[in-house]
């Protein structure tokens, strides 16, 4: 594969696993805060570990807030960085880059169901939606998340945790996964390889 692909410098992400997963796939990625670099590339991923408003506090500071809902590129929020796709965060009230409509709301601890959330779960993508394409119904990610997104018209894939929320979501060219891709395996193989065709 030979698109120009970019990981957002968020600060405070562990990116390696992210590179390798992609690196197995033929695909360096350079890992950048660049405004020129971003909005130039053929391909861009926004990953994210840590808390919502931290993390905005940092892309402010860099002035990438304004840069990454101008990109025209498909894009790939992964985990918090999905959820900075949207509106705002229910964790510390976090307004977040407001491309996508929605609010990241924490999990209830339930019996059996602590939260985090961390481990395998299963996910129901959509029907022909080509993040997803040979991604069967019931296909096993890796999630780690307090906060997710309720399903909505812009979800395309589901999970359960005591309640269905949105495991995938995608509004034009801007994706999100609230899993892990890039430790999911095969499948996460696949959803990354499909990101990077689109």
């Amino acid at each position: 594969m030979t698109a120009v692909v970019v990981i957002v410098a968020t600060g405070g992400a562990n990116l390696a696993s992210l590179q390798f997963a992609l690196k197995r796939l033929g695909t360096d990625a350079l890992v950048t805060d660049s405004h020129d670099t971003i909005l130039g590339a053929e391909r861009v991923l926004l990953p994210g570990v840590g808390a919502a408003q931290d993390t905005m506090r940092r892309l402010e500071a860099n002035g990438l807030d304004s840069v990454i809902p101008r990109i025209e590129s498909p894009v790939l929020g992964i985990c918090l960085g999905m959820q900075l796709l949207f509106t705002s965060s229910a964790e510390d009230d976090a307004s977040c880059l407001g491309i996508i409509d929605g609010r990241a709301m924490r999990f209830e601890v339930g019996v059996s169901r602590p939260v985090p959330q961390m481990g395998w779960n299963a996910i129901n993508p959509v029907d022909g939606n080509p993040l997803f394409e040979g991604i069967p119904s019931g296909s096993y990610c890796y999630f780690v998340h307090s906060y997710a997104l309720p399903v909505a018209a812009t979800t395309i894939a589901t999970a359960e945790y005591g309640i269905p929320f949105a495991a995938a979501s995608q509004q034009d060219n801007f994706y999100g996964t609230q899993f892990h891709p890039e430790r999911s395996g095969d499948i996460g193989a696949r959803i990354l390889r499909n990101f990077l065709t689109l």
